[in-house]
This record gives C-alpha cells, structure tokens and sequence, in this order.
C-alpha cells in the first residue's frame, strides 16, 4: 500500500517569498541612494518569513516487508510435475498385443453369432410349439367329431338291427334277399348270432353263401385293423 506525503500549501508561501524578494530589493535601492546607511531591517524579514513557512511535513515510514514475504514474493510458482512416460513398447509386445485384440474381436463376433442363432432357435421353438399345440387340440376336436358321427351310426344301426331281429325270420329273409349288400353285411354285422342264422337258413342259398363270404372277408379286414372290431364284438349273446 502506497503513502502519500502531505504537500505543503504553496499561497502562503509564494506571499512570503515575494515579500522577502520586495524587501531585499528596497535595502539594495537604498543603499545605493545613501552610501553608509545602515542596512534596514530587511534581514529580519527573512528569517520572519522563514518562520511563518510551516515546516514540510514529514513522510510516514513505509512499511518494509519481512523476510518470510520478500522470500514468498521471489519463490516462483510451482509447475506440476509430469507423470512419468510409459516405457516404449516393442515390436513383439505390440505384435502379441495385436492378436490378442484379433482374437477377442473373433470371440466377440463367434459370441455375437452363437446368441442370434439361439434367438432364431428359440423363436422357432416357440413357433413349433404353438403349432404342436394347435395340431393336439385339432386332433382332440377330429377325434371327438369322429367318436360322435360314430355313436350316431351306431345309434342308426342299432334301431334297424333291432328292427330286423324282431321280425320273423323269414320275413326278414325275403327283405335281405333283394337288399343290398352293403346295407345288408352293416346289418348282419351287428345281428347277435342266435338272430342271424335263422334268417340266413331262410335266404336264397346263392344269396346266403354270397353274403356270408363278403361278411367274413369284411370282419377279416375289421380285426386286421385296430380298434376297429368293436361292432362285430357285441353282436355275442342272447
């Protein structure tokens, strides 16, 4: 922080120097005009001047500053220090450090193209299954439309057959005569036994022997084939 020194007031002090100035050069006139006259006061003026000039006022001492400040104001900054360089790297290190690199990037490509091939694998399983799903629950409604056609076939069958074993023999022995052979083995097919042969013995023998052939060749095919036997099973009893 600077000082500033007080300046002194320059007016009064012009005044005065011109005074002393004026007085000096009357003393010297006078002298000159009077030879031997004794020198008027004027030396007093001087000095009366002098004194009414106030003293210049004395300057503050400025503030030295210490040692610790001078040093901490010399002490330049300090520069951080750089971190030490790597060692270089050689040929083989870069070499080795380059297929390893190779290698990963052959990993992370293989990794990439294992997990789409497990997504596409994965979406068509899901896909397989749905349609599994869809083929069993069509399968399970064929089945049951199956299973009720069959129960109304042989509901229909049923009511002829009853129809027939409540006829007389012969009766019913001129109507199978001129039936035809389809219907008539469906018939005779579902018949019980002891129904049917009195109604054969009373066909026409050719007729008889025609039906009973196509009849065993027909139960023949029925037993090769599974589950198919069930209607010729329940024709057995009384």
């Amino acid at each position: 922080m600077s000082l500033q020194l007080p300046l002194p007031r320059l007016l009064p002090t012009t005044i005065v120097a011109m005074a002393a100035l004026l007085a000096v050069k009357s003393v010297a006139l006078v002298r000159a005009a009077v030879p031997g006259a004794p020198p008027p006061a004027a030396a007093g003026v001087v000095p009366a001047a002098q004194a009414a000039t106030p003293p210049a006022a004395t300057p503050a001492p400025v503030a030295r500053p210490g040692p610790a400040a001078r040093s901490a104001a010399v002490k330049p900054p300090e520069v951080p220090r750089a971190p030490p360089a790597d060692p270089p790297v050689s040929e083989s290190e870069r070499a080795l450090l380059l297929d390893l690199r190779n290698r990963r990037n052959e990993l992370d490509a293989r990794e990439a193209a294992l997990a789409s091939r497990e997504a596409v694998l994965s979406s068509a399983e899901k896909r397989l299954a749905a349609r599994v799903n869809e083929l069993t629950a069509l399968q399970g409604k064929l089945e049951a439309l199956e299973k009720a056609r069959r129960d109304r076939d042989e509901a229909n069958w049923g009511g002829l057959v009853k129809l027939y074993e409540t006829m007389k023999p012969r009766d019913a022995a001129t109507i199978f005569n001129d039936l035809d052979t389809q219907v008539l083995l469906q018939v005779l097919d579902r018949m019980k036994e002891a129904k049917a042969a009195p109604v054969l013995a009373a066909m026409q023998p050719e007729r008889a022997r025609q039906v009973t052939a196509q009849l065993a060749q027909m139960r023949g095919k029925a037993n090769a084939a599974p589950g198919a036997a069930a209607p010729a099973a329940t024709k057995s009893g009384g």
